[in-house]
This record gives structure tokens, C-alpha cells and sequence, in this order.
């Protein structure tokens, strides 16, 4: 990659506003030249590389230290920008970009002969999607598609910030382009339409009720699954410090617990807890898609804390794209 030096570290990385037009200039114009900018996505921001360009994507791998038999997702500003990518696009992919398209919806579809093995790890399928922002697609209609899996190291807690972003990946990327916030906080339902029926991969802010509606069929929902995607991995999203899922007693109990000369765990919680004064913690909202645009920032506040352990109470089991963030945070070997 481009600015890259032997150690594989830039001298820093440059962060542009994704509201002045010269930053957008600017960042379309560094993908295109081949260059790794993180750019602001409704979901996560994402480490976006030009999908035309094979040493960027690779780019990619190595500042992440991403393993390259994992897909990545292309993200693109038009439809139209899906050819040469994906083979053909079935009606009832067309009724769900109708539906949701831009938005946090990735589709499964099947990949063009053409396309990048790098992108579609060597599988006959590729995901894509188009992301909300229209000044982000902006960026992407002028520099074409790109991939933009999230933009932080591989396995730890996605960025939900530009902040965020260069905690974990300053000095190994070109740019940041700062969006502020991401308004969704959670990464995109992926829904594999190759598959009959339609089956989501990864939870995210869409849900099979709402797929189900708009195709006028039943949307799976496997809970667990071995298809190789973005983000199913048992270890992921995780943050340094080892994290423990609790259901709400089993949380009161260890805090009553705790005994003087131990390590104060950190705690994040979403009802009302008891709490001794020298325990640090975060109470989060208890309505579904506030605590997941807040869960991945809460997340990464309480790593910061130094606390021996983050002890999360579970939240309801029927948030599923919430439960397969937790889990797979708080899996250990």
C-alpha cells in the first residue's frame, strides 16, 4: 500500500470532515490512488479501500491483521456500481433494495466471474451493500466501491467514532474521514438470498420480521451457522479487558460478593442495580435500539477504566443482534 513504510506503520493518519467538500475531495480522491481511509458509515465506520485496487485491499488485511480467508463486504454509492461484481441480481434481491437499500442491509448474491477472490475469499458468492449517508456515497460515487469492513483491529471492539478509530488503527491508515457518531451502532444485517429461504447470517438493525413483511415470505434466522461472513467468528468484538455476560442475579450476587482488597470490576447495566460507591459503572438504556447504538461506545468506555473485568448484564434474549455482540465479546478460549 501506498505510504506504507517496511514496519507496515504510516508517520500518522489524517483525519477529514465528512461535511467540507474538500475533505470528501480529498478522501475519494486517496482511494482512489490506493490509500486505507476509515469513513463514517451508519452502522460502524469502516476501513475502506477501492475494491478495483488489490494492493489496497490487501492494505486492508495487514493494518487490521485481518486473516485473508475471511470475505469482505463491497460498499457502493449506486446499483449501478454492482456490475462487474455481482453476477445478476434475482427480483426478490431488487424488492429489498427497493425496501432498504441505502441502509444496514448486506445481500448475499452471487459473485461476477470477475470479481476479486481477495474480496469473496474464493467463494461464489459476494456481499454487498449501500450505506445511508448521502455524503458518504458521495465519496463513493466518485472514487467507486469500495470494502469497508470495521475499521479497528481484528477481533476488537468495532468504532463507533473517529476517535475510536484512531485509538485502535492510528499510524496504520492514511486518513480518517470524521462523520461524527454513527447514528445505527451496530453492523448491518447480512441476508443471504442465494439461500431459499432467505436466511440472515449476521443480526443487525433489520430484523427477519421486516425482511419477512416486504418479501412476503418467511426469513430464517439460524442461530448459529458455519457460512463464512463478516463477524462470525466465536471471539469478536472484544475489548482488552476480559468481559463476563450476567444475567441480572448472577450480577447482583458477585457484587455482593466482592471483598475488600479485590480488583473493582466494571460493570454495565440496563436496570436498576444496587451499587457501592467504589464501583465504576454505566447504566445503559433499556429500549432495544438505544443500548445497541450506545453498546459498542459503552463497551470501550469500560476498557478504558482499567477494571480487573467488565461484567455486562444480559439484556433480553430477543434482542438477537445485541445477544450476538455480547457473546461473541465475552467468549474466551
Amino acid at each position: 500500500m501506498e505510504g506504507l513504510s517496511g514496519a507496515g506503520l504510516l508517520k500518522a493518519t489524517q483525519t477529514l470532515s465528512l461535511t467540507d467538500v474538500q475533505g470528501r475531495s480529498t478522501a475519494a480522491r486517496w482511494l482512489k490512488q490506493g490509500k486505507l481511509v476509515a469513513i463514517p458509515t451508519e452502522t460502524v465506520y469502516g476501513l475502506a479501500a477501492s475494491a478495483a485496487n488489490g494492493d489496497a485491499v490487501k492494505g486492508v488485511f495487514t493494518a487490521k491483521g485481518r486473516p485473508l480467508d475471511h470475505p469482505l463486504i463491497l460498499h457502493v454509492a449506486t446499483v449501478e456500481q454492482l456490475d462487474g461484481w455481482v453476477a445478476h441480481i434475482s427480483d426478490q434481491a431488487r424488492t429489498l433494495m427497493d425496501a432498504f437499500w441505502p441502509g444496514p442491509l448486506t445481500l448475499i448474491l452471487p459473485r461476477h466471474p470477475e470479481a476479486s477472490d481477495l474480496i469473496t475469499a474464493g467463494k461464489d458468492t459476494i456481499a454487498v451493500r449501500m450505506p445511508a449517508d448521502p455524503l458518504l456515497r458521495e465519496i463513493l460515487s466518485n472514487c467507486g466501491p469500495v470494502v469497508a469492513p470495521s475499521a479497528n483491529p481484528h477481533k476488537k471492539i468495532s468504532p463507533t467514532s473517529a476517535r475510536q478509530v484512531l485509538q485502535g488503527l492510528d499510524g496504520r491508515i492514511d486518513a480518517v474521514v470524521d462523520g461524527g457518531p454513527c447514528t445505527l451502532g451496530l453492523e448491518s444485517t447480512i441476508l443471504d438470498v442465494c439461500h431459499q429461504p432467505p436466511r440472515i447470517l449476521r443480526a443487525g438493525p433489520l430484523f427477519a420480521d421486516q425482511l419477512s413483511e416486504v418479501l412476503g415470505q418467511t426469513v430464517l434466522t439460524p442461530e448459529q451457522h458455519s457460512v463464512s461472513v463478516a463477524g462470525n467468528m466465536p471471539a469478536h468484538y472484544q475489548p482488552n479487558t476480559p468481559a463476563q455476560l450476567m444475567a441480572r442475579a448472577t450480577l447482583v450476587e458477585a457484587l455482593a460478593q466482592i471483598e475488600a482488597d479485590q480488583h473493582r470490576p466494571v460493570v454495565l447495566h440496563y436496570s436498576a442495580i444496587d451499587l457501592a460507591p467504589d464501583v465504576i459503572a454505566k447504566a445503559l438504556p433499556n429500549q432495544r435500539r438505544d443500548y445497541a447504538r450506545q453498546l459498542y461506545d459503552a463497551m470501550a468506555w469500560a476498557d478504558s477504566q482499567a477494571g480487573g473485568e467488565i461484567w455486562i448484564e444480559r439484556p433480553p434474549l430477543a434482542w438477537l443482534e445485541v445477544q450476538d455482540r455480547l457473546q461473541r465479546a465475552c467468549y474466551r478460549e
